[in-house]
């Protein structure tokens, strides 16, 4: 599957039962609405399909992982709904994830931001390189991390996810990452990564599917109540993004 749409894409390559899911975007692999529905749909249409036995999650290029939500789109945000729906498109992805039978590897060879985080934490397991850092930027635009905060606290612990959201301007480096939990391992350069990736992916395709689906359900255990509370965090966001302090704050970030 390869679906393109305004020089962003995603498509999914199966070779030995491992399904590599690429997404890209011009500006810095950050995700639009179109784009965040795709990813949704297609973990969707993996979940049905026995030759996926693992899922390796990465974006394109070497530069950024993901730069989060489309700050274009969001500034367009025009009343609530509005503001609720495009929240919701990082809600929808990470629960996808989270109820997808399969273990998913992340592969973050960049920077990630704010939503670029939370699609880190929802990973299983991810391997990421010295350049990843991470960062939770939210307050600077009026709003908070709302929607990813609790795959962020599941992954990470409640303190690191309150140092990155009130630290807002500060970059957290790739191994305080990994000190945290978000990253299992970080390699030195990107060829080490994806060796890591490979190697790892293919280990575990080759293991009992039914074992890993089984161990998918009991890491994600606790979070029945996922579908209810992200969708009233995207409400949440969906709100303030509206608000004279958001609106004057995202102003300043106007071309």
């Amino acid at each position: 599957m390869d679906a393109s749409h305004n020089n962003g894409y995603l498509k999914t390559d199966i070779i030995n039962n491992v399904a590599t899911l690429t997404f890209s975007h011009p500006a810095s692999n950050s995700f639009p609405s179109y784009l965040l529905q795709q990813l949704t749909e297609e973990l969707e249409k993996l979940s049905h399909n026995a030759d996926a036995h693992i899922i390796v999650l990465k974006s394109d290029g070497e530069k950024a992982f993901c730069a989060g939500a489309s700050f274009n789109e969001l500034l367009e945000v025009s009343n609530y709904d509005e503001g609720a729906r495009f929240f919701s498109g990082f809600a929808n992805v990470i629960n996808a994830m989270r109820t997808y039978p399969k273990l998913i590897i992340g592969r973050v060879q960049g920077k990630a931001v704010g939503g670029g985080v939370g699609l880190a934490a929802a990973c299983d397991y991810a391997l990421a390189t010295t350049d990843s850092a991470v960062k939770l930027s939210e307050f600077t635009i009026g709003i908070g991390p709302f929607v990813i905060a609790p795959a962020v606290e599941r992954k990470m612990g409640k303190a690191a996810l309150t140092e990155m959201t009130i630290a807002a301007h500060e970059w957290k480096s790739a191994q305080w990452a990994q000190e945290k939990g978000l990253y299992a391992k970080v390699f030195s350069t990107i060829a080490e990564l994806d060796n890591e990736v490979k190697n790892l992916a293919e280990k575990l395709a080759g293991y009992n599917p039914e074992a890993l689906n089984a161990m998918k359900k009991v890491l994600w255990e606790g979070t029945e109540n996922w579908d209810a509370l992200l969708a009233e965090r995207a409400k949440v966001s969906g709100r303030l993004v509206l608000s004279e302090a958001t609106k004057k704050a995202l102003s300043g970030f106007k071309k």
